[in-house]
């Protein structure tokens, strides 16, 4: 009879690196959220690095003398790989994976690989996927030589969901015409959310968005509000897709309220991009219900991120209502 021997799944062990410049004082904070995405994303933290910098390095993010200082710190607690807490260029991943000799990912690969697992609505995986192989594309040189190691030696590491290894496999014409056919069905599914917006706006009934920072408890209050019964965990990025659900007020007044994606900082270009049409939610309500963790430290920083997210969708002069959360 066969024995049956089980295998521990590989916990992906990595350090996160930041750049202190003359113009960011917070980066240790930066830092500290970057080791819950990390943690979301299914690594562990083993260490952070902070190197003082009148700017980035442009051709491998953080200097030589701290490149030895890292190589050195890998290997004394046996880190698998770095994670940098900024968009890094396609030369300085090529270059500081070859200077490091591990794997190199940055901030937008863990949120990236995080809406990769959380994706569950055929829209959320289209938008995924399309933003994965935007950032992928340009990228595509300095990821073909280590495509082997970076999916085969930890099944389901970072950076290893979603389009993953077969997509970047592909030459750029194919990727592209890959993402030009995402595009269309997000143009699609787009069409149909534009028809029951307006829908919603022909029945008068006003609409409030919940929006906030991630994990500040939108959800949940969706769920309080309304009984919708949407996920809500202890987590960032619980839930990617919009949730729209109607309530009546003590003085007979019917609302719809719709949840949003959460913000972050330095949020993704490309997710951006890909997720605006479930952004734009935010754009066309009549209110914006703020709900802030006022239980972090980050507080103050956090609101500033949604208000200037807010104004980047174009949503920055409606009416807010802030809820302070977890008193």
């Amino acid at each position: 009879m066969a024995e049956l021997i089980e295998t521990a799944k590989d916990i992906e062990k990595v350090i996160l690196i930041g750049v202190c410049t003359s113009e960011n004082d917070d980066t240790m904070e930066s830092l500290d959220e970057l080791e819950e995405l990390v943690k979301t994303a299914g690594a562990v933290t083993l260490e952070k690095v902070i190197q003082n910098r009148e700017s980035i390095h442009p051709g491998t993010y953080i200097g030589t003398g701290k490149i030895d200082e890292v190589r050195e710190l890998a290997d004394r607690i046996g880190a698998t790989g770095v994670v940098c807490d900024d968009e890094l260029s396609p030369a300085q991943l090529r270059n500081l994976e070859s200077e490091l000799m591990m794997k190199v990912m940055d901030r937008t690969m863990v949120i990236l690989d995080i809406f990769a697992k959380r994706a569950v609505t055929s829209e959320g995986k289209i938008q995924v996927e399309a933003a994965q192989l935007k950032y992928s594309l340009a990228r595509l040189v300095g990821l073909r030589s280590s495509l082997s190691r970076v999916g085969g030696n930890m099944a389901g590491s970072i950076g290893t969901r979603g389009p993953g290894e077969k997509k970047l496999e592909l030459d750029r014409r194919l990727i592209k015409d890959r993402i030009v056919q995402l595009g269309r069905e997000l143009e699609d599914i787009e069409s149909h959310r534009s028809l029951a917006r307006t829908q919603r706006m022909k029945s008068s009934v006003p609409v409030a968005a919940i929006v906030g920072y991630t994990n500040a408890g939108k959800s949940t209050l969706l769920n309080k509000l309304t009984q919708a019964g949407v996920l809500a965990e202890d987590k960032l990025f619980a839930t990617l897709d919009p949730t729209t659900r109607g309530i009546c007020l003590e003085s007979g007044q019917n609302v719809l309220i719709t949840d949003t994606v959460g913000f972050i900082r330095k949020l993704p270009h490309h997710l951006i991009e890909a997720f605006k049409s479930t952004l734009e939610e935010a754009k066309y309500a009549d209110i914006i219900v703020h709900v802030v963790d006022s239980s972090s430290p980050q507080m103050d920083t956090q609101m500033h991120v949604v208000y200037s997210t807010l104004a980047e969708l174009g949503a920055g002069d409606k009416p807010v209502i802030t809820l302070f959360n977890k008193r």
